[in-house]
C-alpha cells in the first residue's frame, strides 16, 4: 500500500507541475510576474535539468555546460543572420554545433573523476568562451551577436508567429521542453538510465559487474550537452541576441546552482531551482545591485540545512 500511495503522490505531483507550466501565461501576471519571466524559467530549468542528467543521475560534475549553451545559441543566431533565415533550421545547427563539440571533447575527459574532471570541462568552455569574445568580426565579441531575430515558424497548414507574441513564444518553449523531459524520463527509466544510477552510486562495483563506465559516462555527457544545447537555442531565441556572457564558466556556476538548489537527484528539482533562482534574481535585482549575495546566502542556507534542496525538503514535509 505505501508503494501504491507513493505512486500515486508521483502522478499527482507530475500532473501538478504540467498543469502550473501550462497555465503559467495567466498566473504569473496576476501574482506582479510576466510571461517572458516564466519563458526564462523554462529554458533554464531545461539547462539545469540536463546537468543533473550528468551530475544528479550519473554523479559526475561538470562547470563546463555554459559551452554548449552559448554553442546552442551562437549556431542558432550566425544560421539565421548569415545563412538561412529559418528558426527550425538555426536550431538544428545550433544544437549540432553544441552537441558535435561535446561529442569531441568527451574522449579527453571521460577517464577524469571528482575536481579534476569539473576543472578540465571549465578549461574547454573558456576555450570556447575566448573563441567568441575574440572573433569578433563574426560572433560580435563582447558587444554580442545583435541585427537578427526569430522567424516565424510555417508548417504548412499555418503559421506560428514567434515573433511579437510572448505567449505564442512561451507556448513554443514549453512544447520542446516537454519533449525534452519526456525523452529524459525515458532515458532515465530505461536499462541505460539504470546503469547511470549504478554507476553514481558505487563506480568500482559496477565495474566489476562488467559495465563499460567510460562509454557510459561519454554517452551520458554527449545526451546532457545534446539538451543544454537546446536550452541554448531557444535562449537565443528569446533575446534575439547572444553574447559570450552565455558562455561563461559563471553560467555554467549557476546551472549548478538551480540544480542543487532544486535537488540534483530528484527529475523536477531542477525546475524548481531555476524557478526560485530567476525569481530571486528578478525581483531583488530591482532594489539592489548585490542581488548575487543574497542568492549566494539563500544557496549556502538549503545546502546547509536541507541537503537534497527545496524539492526534498517539500517531500520531506509531506512525508513522502
Amino acid at each position: 500500500m505505501p508503494a501504491i500511495d507513493k505512486h500515486i503522490d508521483k502522478h499527482i505531483g507530475n500532473a501538478l507541475v504540467w498543469l502550473l507550466l501550462l497555465t503559467a501565461p495567466f498566473w504569473l501576471v496576476s501574482i506582479g510576474g510576466y510571461v517572458e519571466l516564466g519563458t526564462r524559467v523554462v529554458i533554464y530549468a531545461l539547462a539545469a535539468m540536463a546537468l543533473n542528467f550528468l551530475l544528479g543521475y550519473t554523479g559526475v560534475l561538470s562547470f563546463g555546460h555554459a559551452a554548449y549553451f552559448g554553442l546552442g545559441g551562437y549556431g542558432t543566431a550566425l544560421t539565421i543572420k548569415y545563412l538561412y533565415p529559418s528558426t527550425p533550421v538555426a536550431m538544428l545547427v545550433g544544437i549540432v554545433a553544441g552537441t558535435v563539440a561535446a561529442g569531441l571533447i568527451g574522449p579527453l575527459i571521460i577517464r577524469l573523476r571528482g575536481v579534476y574532471f569539473a576543472m578540465v570541462t571549465i578549461a574547454f568552455g573558456q576555450v570556447f568562451y575566448f573563441i567568441s569574445f575574440k572573433w569578433s568580426s563574426v560572433t560580435g565579441g563582447d558587444d554580442g551577436l545583435s541585427a537578427w531575430q526569430r522567424q516565424p515558424i510555417d508548417f504548412g497548414i499555418g503559421t506560428l508567429d514567434i515573433l511579437h507574441e510572448n505567449k505564442a513564444l512561451y507556448y513554443f518553449v514549453l512544447a520542446i521542453f516537454a519533449i525534452c523531459a519526456g525523452a529524459m524520463a525515458f532515458l532515465l527509466r530505461s536499462p541505460f538510465g539504470r546503469t547511470l544510477m549504478a554507476i553514481r552510486e558505487n563506480e568500482r562495483r559496477a565495474r566489476f559487474l562488467g559495465i563499460p563506465i567510460d562509454r557510459h559516462i561519454w554517452i551520458s555527457w554527449v545526451v546532457s550537452c545534446f539538451f543544454v544545447s537546446v536550452a541554448g537555442c531557444l535562449y537565443a531565441l528569446l533575446n534575439d541576441f547572444i553574447d559570450p556572457r552565455a558562455i561563461r564558466w559563471d553560467q555554467s556556476g549557476n546551472f549548478v546552482i538551480m540544480a542543487v538548489l532544486g535537488g540534483m537527484r530528484s527529475f523536477w528539482g531542477p525546475l524548481i531551482g531555476a524557478a526560485i533562482f530567476l525569481v530571486l534574481q528578478d525581483y531583488v535585482s530591482s532594489h539592489t545591485e548585490n542581488w548575487m549575495s543574497f542568492v549566494g546566502l539563500f544557496f549556502v542556507l538549503i545546502v546547509l540545512f536541507f541537503p537534497r534542496g527545496v524539492l526534498g525538503l517539500i517531500k520531506r514535509r509531506s512525508g513522502s
